[in-house]
């Protein structure tokens, strides 16, 4: 019963701070504004992520959790979490945004001992591939890729967040197999702060949703998920292979792999931002937002019970390995052929059907500013709008009245 309270305040402790703290970031500016690549409408407060690192932190010291192994993660942590804020706030250069994530995973190897020493029994003759002198160059770059893919993955409403509770619940499957009580526990808690996050985040019974959770959240769940996979996957009483990980965050990386080998192929930056992610083909195939969501998480799921599978079943790790490449060359295949073709299965692709609804977005917010400026004399007495017929409000600003 204690176990249950523990989570049930790491939960309620989330939801309170997202209650609170969103009117205030509503008045800061600390939101999402609506522009040629995003898919919502109006501006959505960006302070999911410091509500999960808030609770998450307050449930462990709250639960015991031996937090002298977590410090490094939350040390680390705190730095993607502010530099986050900052970016979402008034959005960073991409070289400090790669110095603070390439700062947070020296951290959690030179402070926190997690580093990738091997990766796994993948050479030929079944032996261990070790990394040698490249162990820290090779965990850094995996630690800033993971943050990235997850950010990358942060395009619609409840897939980031949905991505990374897969995961999580898969990594905390192999603590309790593996009877590590410690890491059970504090999965669990970060699980109920992501679970209280997509209860706002999540279109479901609401047309939009109420919160987001901004760079800040996507790089510190992303650096939480390399603490993990990578302690769980090293060391002589290792609970996993290295190899799992790559099935428990396997939709999260062929989506960042894929649109980034796209770009390089048409001759582009692989780090301009575009509408070529998975989510964006399934919009322009016509499912819905939560359609597109749960397509992509019936895949996660499925792959991490693949990943599962392996480990319980002591598949060899070569073998896992090369069954992800090749789900991998199929995947980025049939992307390529989706956009060549303009097909996705038996679903026409209609790229511009995401442009038209920012530009119907768009429309809306103009004419709420023509409608200010035709009753400026009447706001500059009354900011409440009083004397002025609701009914003649364009729909946006009746909306924000409303709420």
């Amino acid at each position: 019963m204690d176990s249950i309270n523990e989570y049930l305040l790491a939960f309620l402790l989330c939801a309170v701070l997202i209650y609170f703290m969103r009117p205030r970031a509503i008045r800061l500016g600390l939101v999402d504004v609506p522009d040629e690549r995003k898919l919502h409408r109006g501006n959505i407060p960006l302070i999911g992520g410091l509500a999960i690192y808030g609770a998450f932190g307050f449930s462990c010291i709250s639960a015991q959790v031996p937090t002298t192994q977590l410090l490094a993660l939350f040390g680390a942590g705190l730095l993607l979490v502010i530099t986050g804020l900052f970016d979402d706030w008034r959005e960073l250069s991409a070289r400090l945004r790669f110095a603070a994530q390439i700062s947070a995973a020296l951290l959690l190897s030179v402070w926190g001992g997690v580093a990738l020493r091997d990766m796994g029994a993948l050479a030929l003759d079944g032996s261990v591939f070790t990394l040698g002198v490249m162990a820290l160059p090779v965990t850094v770059f995996a630690t800033v890729g993971v943050i990235n893919a997850i950010n990358m993955s942060d395009g619609m409403d409840g897939l980031s967040g949905s991505l990374v509770l897969v995961a999580i619940t898969g990594l905390a499957v192999v603590a309790w197999q593996s009877h590590d009580h410690g890491n059970f526990e504090s999965l669990l808690l970060l699980a109920s702060t992501l679970l209280a996050f997509l209860a706002f985040n999540i279109r479901v019974g609401k047309k939009r949703a109420s919160v987001f959770l901004g760079d800040a959240g996507a790089m510190f769940l992303g650096l939480a998920l390399v603490w993990y996979v990578i302690g769980f996957s090293q060391g002589p009483t290792r609970l996993m292979a290295p190899v799992t990980a790559l099935w428990l965050l396997l939709v999260p990386l062929f989506d960042t792999v894929g649109v980034m080998l796209r770009r390089l192929l048409l001759k582009r930056s692989p780090f301009n931002a575009d509408r070529e992610h998975l989510h964006h083909v399934l919009l322009a195939a016509g499912f819905t937002v939560n359609q597109s969501l749960a397509i992509m998480l019936v895949i996660a799921m499925i792959a991490m019970g693949a990943g599962l599978a392996g480990h319980f079943y002591h598949f060899a790790e070569l073998t896992m390995f090369l069954a992800f490449l090749g789900l991998f060359a199929v995947y980025f295949c049939g992307l390529m052929h989706c956009w060549h073709t303009g097909r996705l299965l038996h679903k026409k692709l209609n790229p511009y059907l995401v442009e038209r609804r920012e530009l119907s977005d768009r429309r809306q917010e103009l004419q709420t500013s023509r409608w200010i400026r035709r009753n400026r004399r009447v706001l500059a007495h009354d900011r409440r709008l009083a004397g002025v017929d609701a009914a003649h409000q364009p729909p946006v600003l009746r909306q924000i009245s409303k709420n």
